[in-house]
């Protein structure tokens, strides 16, 4: 099936479809660079070089060293890695986690795991542009605060947080600074020397590459308690047989992203906001996240009175897009997000994300557009 006999794709923020470009770049792994990249013979040597290639590629994107750059099966993993591994590693010295209210399910559940094995977590809130205030940050900080992690940009909503600030407060704490970067990487610049972090969260298939393959920035000098144990990949601190194929594939992204981080930028900037001049046109919608410290590509608003998956069914034909809400028989279910950012129940159970993408076409949208508006002026005129 064509891309144009499915519907319209503005779900980018949940996956992206693989580049062209990376699709060639992993071929020959797939087809006859089969050898483990551990193996001292004739077999290994190429995927062993495919492997540091892409560690390079990773780096220059982050401006990192390349020795500072740990392939893992994706976000969760080094979410995971990162924030396991850095409490376990810190805590003769404490036990206080400091996180958001808005981070994703991979950080947030890792550190009620964690606060359930002994950790104290204090969750910051956020603003009702989903901002948190680095001064809160700095009032939370005690003798004991080992960690803190809070994502650059958020998945949802597409707030920009400010790291920066956030990291340097860390620092000066003398505790330990990570940020989820999925969503931000590729959109945005992200420069770790800028931002100031200590670890910082890949996940491929945000980024054009595969799904099942990641990375994680650990800052020379920086130690984790691993998770798994096995044998020497890695440096020692991510044990596992190499994933040539895809971690070719990610660094072969990385490399895309750093070369037209530009453009894309401002496609998708562009396509955005024709997206939201359309739907606001019909002056009964409401944007949630910052209305300019946001990724590019992200639009999450809400229709009044409602029922966003009622809406989405209505589009599943023509437009794929992600809900804010669970809606269920009896209730509605706000997603934490929309929740923390204040957004009143007769529009939070409306709520859309739309995350535009590299590929996505100006005619993409204007149709999306419409087939929007003519899928929900039906339930607005139905409602209550």
């Amino acid at each position: 099936m064509s891309r144009t006999d499915r519907p319209i794709y503005l779900d980018y923020n949940a996956t992206t479809p693989h580049d062209p470009e990376v699709v060639e770049a992993m071929r020959p792994y797939l087809e006859s660079e089969y050898g483990n990249p551990s193996s001292s013979h004739v077999y290994g040597t190429e995927p062993r070089r495919a492997v540091a290639r892409a560690r390079n590629e990773v780096a220059t994107l982050l401006h990192a060293r390349s020795d500072e750059i740990l392939f893992t099966s994706g976000g969760t993993e080094s979410n995971n890695y990162a924030i396991i591994g850095a409490a376990r590693a810190r805590s003769h010295q404490g036990s206080h986690i400091i996180t958001s209210v808005v981070e994703h399910p991979a950080v947030a559940n890792t550190c009620d795991w964690l606060e359930r094995e002994g950790f104290s977590v204090t969750r910051i809130p956020v603003d009702r542009h989903g901002l948190v205030d680095p001064k809160d940050v700095q009032r939370a900080i005690r003798p004991e605060t080992i960690l803190v992690t809070v994502m650059h940009a958020n998945n949802e909503i597409g707030t920009i947080e400010p790291i920066r600030e956030i990291a340097a407060i860390t620092a000066a704490a003398g505790a330990i600074m990570h940020t989820d970067a999925a969503q931000s990487l590729g959109k945005i610049p992200v420069d770790v020397e800028e931002l100031g972090v200590d670890l910082l969260t890949i996940a491929g298939h945000k980024l054009y590459a595969p799904k099942g393959v990641g990375a994680l920035y650990v800052r020379s000098g920086i130690r984790l308690e691993p998770l798994m144990h096995g044998g020497s990949q890695e440096g020692g601190r991510r044990p596992g047989t190499e994933n040539t194929l895809e971690i070719v594939g990610l660094g072969t992204a990385c490399r895309i992203a750093a070369r037209d981080l530009a453009a894309n930028q401002d496609r998708m900037r562009l396509t955005r906001d024709r997206l939201h001049d359309t739907l606001s046109a019909t002056g009964e919608v409401r944007l949630n996240g910052h209305p300019d410290r946001r990724l590019p590509n992200t639009l999450n608003v809400s229709f009044r009175d409602v029922a966003s998956n009622e809406l989405i069914e209505a589009l599943s034909q023509r437009v794929a897009v992600s809900a804010g809400s669970a809606c269920h028989a009896d209730s509605v279910t706000l997603s934490p997000v929309i929740r923390a950012i204040g957004t009143p129940l007769e529009w939070g159970r409306g709520t859309i994300r739309f995350s535009t993408g590299k590929l996505t076409t100006m005619e993409e949208v204007d149709q999306a557009g419409q087939a929007i508006i003519d899928a929900w002026l039906p339930l607005r005129n139905h409602r209550p």
